[in-house]
């Protein structure tokens, strides 16, 4: 059953409140697929079976609160913490991931915090590395509740009006040329972002062997 099926057969408020939480886990740290939750939601809102409104704000919420809990996380766990994290999930918190999301915090500050809700690794890592870097949590708040609302609001409505544009022209067809026009825009963005990857991959490197060293000299 795929996520939107299995969200169709749930309550609208329950729809909401779940977006919320997996948002909110999410953004604390725990790799879950949150964007995948937030654009079947939007994607049901344009059926008109929950508010699109009441999923952008539980969106919303979920993604400032998730990313202040993670903040004080890493606040008081520090590198200790990714050490942790890195043995226990590599595939998401190795040395190379906290040294590219170093790399990043360190070039682009605050934000980092802010472009990192639009990037699925700095999406995890925004909140819990801002706090063990010690970031002013002034600061830090500021970039995550603008990035929280942009990012999830504005998710929402562009799928939410995607949705109704493509009903119009789609009558008949069901949702099956909806759902491969957004796995034609998903492929189409990994595409770019993988390309892009591969530019960083030296400065990576570098970040990485950066982090090694300092980890080894303590």
């Amino acid at each position: 059953m795929h996520v939107e099926e299995w969200l169709q057969a749930i309550p609208p408020i329950w729809i909401c409140v779940i977006v919320g939480v997996v948002i909110g886990l999410e953004s604390l740290g725990i790799p879950l697929p949150g964007e995948v939750i937030l654009v079947s939601a939007a994607l049901l809102s344009a059926q008109h079976l929950v508010s699109p409104v009441w999923v952008g704000v539980c969106a919303s919420a979920g993604a400032i609160i998730g990313d202040s809990i993670g903040y004080a996380i890493g606040r008081k766990g520090g590198q200790p913490l990714f050490d942790r994290l890195g043995r226990r999930f590599p595939k998401h918190f190795g040395p190379v991931h906290i040294a590219k999301a170093r790399g990043v915090f360190d070039r682009w500050g605050m934000w980092a915090v802010f472009l990192g809700r639009f990037i699925a690794l700095l999406r995890i890592l925004a909140g819990p590395l801002a706090g063990a870097l010690r970031m002013p949590y002034w600061r830090f708040l500021v970039a995550n509740v603008l990035g929280g609302i942009i990012w999830a609001s504005g998710t929402t409505a562009v799928i939410y009006y995607l949705g109704i544009v493509a009903d119009k022209w789609l009558k008949g067809f069901s949702w099956v040329g909806l759902v491969v026009a957004v796995l034609f825009g998903i492929c189409t963005t990994l595409y770019i972002k993988r390309r892009a990857a591969r530019v960083e991959e030296p400065e990576t490197d570098e970040a990485a062997q950066r982090s090694m060293s300092v980890t080894s000299s303590e």
